[in-house]
């Protein structure tokens, strides 16, 4: 049994959701991991940082190439909690990232609504890997806003 799955890791990504989630942020979680090993762990903090761009994918995008010293990811692999926006989706395609994991689907705001390849031709994508956990914490958040 490998002890580092793409479970493991999403199950990362999902306990940073949640610190967003403590913290009054759009429950979004994601690491970022390099030859098995997390390199960058993020969570939504817009709201904390006051700046709009500061979505948990960014956040683990530019914590990694500060790490390794390379704007290029291409030999990792970002577990993301929701399915990325197209701001995220650039970034990712700019930082030629080998494989992207995302949990729940966002119809309304994630990439791959728009039916176009927004990333890399070269980079591999996963989804729905613990996606009921994700969306049942989207939907808690957002059922707590309104209340």
């Amino acid at each position: 049994m490998e002890l580092y799955t793409d479970e493991y890791f999403m199950n990362e990504a999902l306990k940073m959701a949640k610190i967003a989630f403590e913290e009054g942020e759009i429950p979004v979680g994601a690491v970022m991991v390099c030859r098995n090993r997390i390199i960058a762990r993020s969570y939504n903090q817009t709201e904390k940082l006051t700046d709009v761009t500061a979505h948990a994918e960014i956040l683990a995008i530019t914590a990694a190439s500060n790490g390794l010293g390379s704007k290029y990811l291409n030999e990792c692999k970002l577990f993301v909690t929701l399915e990325p926006c197209v701001m995220c989706a650039g970034a990712a395609f700019w930082a030629q990232l080998g494989e992207l994991h995302y949990a729940a689907s966002d119809p309304k705001r994630g990439f791959t609504r728009l039916g176009e390849p927004l990333l890399h031709p070269k980079t591999i994508v996963k989804s729905g890997s613990m996606a009921q956990e994700a969306k049942d914490l989207i939907d808690a958040f957002f059922k707590n806003l309104r209340n």
